[in-house]
C-alpha cells in the first residue's frame, strides 16, 4: 500500500511523474474536461488542525475526479472522545477508500496508514507539509525555475522548511535554509536530508543570515512563524525574527529574474512585507491553486498503484 506522508519515502521518478500526472489533469481541468478518474471513490478528510486551502483543494478535488469526500473534524468523532487510532483507522478503512489527514503530530498519520489498509495522505503535521511542496515546485515548473534552481528558503525552521530539505534532496537542486538561533530545523529531519542529498547531489546549506541565503537565488521563499497556537509568543517571535521578513530589499539580493513563493495564509509586515506579496501574487496564488491540481494528481497517483498491486 502506497501511502502520501512525506517526500522521503518517493524516488525523484515518483516524484516527478506525479506532477507529471498533476500537469495532464490541470490542462483537462482548464477545458472543463473532468474525466472521473475516481468515480464512486470516497475520500475522508480528517482535521484536528483548521484550513482553507486544504480543507478546498480536497474537496472540489475528488469532487472534480467523479468520487465524494466527507469532512470528518476529530471532535465530532470517537477518535476526539478517546478512541485508539488504531481502531478508528480500521474502521474507516473498511468504510471509505482514502483519507487525507491534517493533524498536529506525525505519529498519527503513521498509525493510521498502518492500520486502515487504504491510502492515507498527510494534509500537514508538525513534521511535514509534502502536498504544499508538490504544489510549490507544480509553480516552479510553470514559472521555468526547475532546471538547477538555487532555492533560498527564510523563516522558522518547521515542517515547510523541512519538505523543502526533503524535496531539494529527492531531486538534487540547491537549497538554502536560513532561520534564526534557536529555530532551526530538526537534526534528525537534516541527518534524513544528508543521507539523500549523498544520493542526489544535492546541495543544502543552513545558515543564520538572510541575505546569504537569497543572495543570487532562482527562488525567495518563506512561510508564517506565527502558527497556530503560538499566538501567546507573537511579541517574542517578533523579536527573534527581525531581519527574517522578506522585502523589496532582500528580494533584490536575488536574481534579477527570481520568483516568490508563500504558502499562505500570508501576514504582511511580519515574514513578508506587502510591497512583495503583492508584486508576486499572481505567482503566490497560482501556487495556491495549485494544491487543488497536485493534490489530485496524488489522489489518482496512490488509486492506480493499489489497482496494479491488486
Amino acid at each position: 500500500m502506497r501511502h502520501f506522508l512525506s517526500l522521503y519515502d518517493f524516488t525523484k521518478e515518483e516524484i516527478l511523474e506525479i506532477l507529471s500526472l498533476a500537469i495532464k489533469i490541470k490542462k483537462e481541468a482548464k477545458i472543463k474536461n473532468y474525466i472521473p478518474y475516481l468515480q464512486h471513490q470516497s475520500l475522508g478528510m480528517l482535521f484536528e488542525k483548521s484550513s482553507t486551502r486544504t480543507r478546498i483543494s480536497f474537496e472540489v478535488g475528488m469532487y472534480q475526479l467523479g468520487g465524494k469526500s466527507l469532512f470528518l473534524s476529530s471532535s465530532d468523532l470517537q477518535l476526539g472522545r478517546g478512541e485508539p487510532t488504531r481502531d478508528s483507522a480500521r474502521v474507516m478503512g473498511r468504510m471509505i477508500d482514502m483519507i487525507m489527514i491534517r493533524t498536529f503530530d506525525q505519529k498519527v498519520l503513521d498509525e493510521f496508514a498502518k492500520f486502515s489498509g487504504i491510502p492515507v495522505i498527510n494534509g500537514l503535521t508538525d513534521k511535514y507539509h509534502p502536498v504544499q511542496l508538490m504544489a510549490d515546485y507544480l509553480t516552479m515548473i510553470e514559472q521555468g525555475k526547475d532546471k538547477n534552481p538555487v532555492v533560498a528558503y527564510v523563516g522558522d525552521g518547521n515542517n515547510i522548511a523541512h519538505s523543502w530539505m526533503m524535496l531539494a534532496g529527492k531531486l538534487g537542486f540547491e537549497l538554502r535554509i536560513a532561520t534564526p538561533k534557536g529555530h532551526e530545523p530538526w537534526q534528525e529531519i537534516i541527518n534524513d536530508a544528508k543521507e539523500i542529498s549523498a544520493i542526489s547531489g544535492a546541495k543544502i546549506m543552513y545558515t543564520n543570515d538572510p541575505k546569504e541565503a537569497v543572495h543570487k537565488a532562482d527562488v525567495v521563499t518563506t512561510d508564517t512563524w506565527l502558527s497556530m497556537g503560538q499566538e501567546d509568543k507573537k511579541n517574542q517571535k517578533i523579536e527573534e525574527f527581525a531581519g527574517y521578513m522578506v522585502d523589496t530589499n532582500m528580494m533584490k539580493l536575488a536574481k534579477s529574474d527570481a520568483i516568490f513563493l508563500h504558502c499562505l495564509p500570508a501576514y504582511r509586515g511580519y515574514e513578508v512585507s506587502e510591497e512583495v506579496l503583492e508584486n508576486y501574487a499572481n505567482i503566490v496564488f497560482d501556487e495556491a491553486e495549485n494544491r487543488l491540481h497536485v493534490q489530485k494528481g496524488i489522489m489518482v497517483w496512490l488509486e492506480e498503484k493499489r489497482c496494479l498491486k491488486s
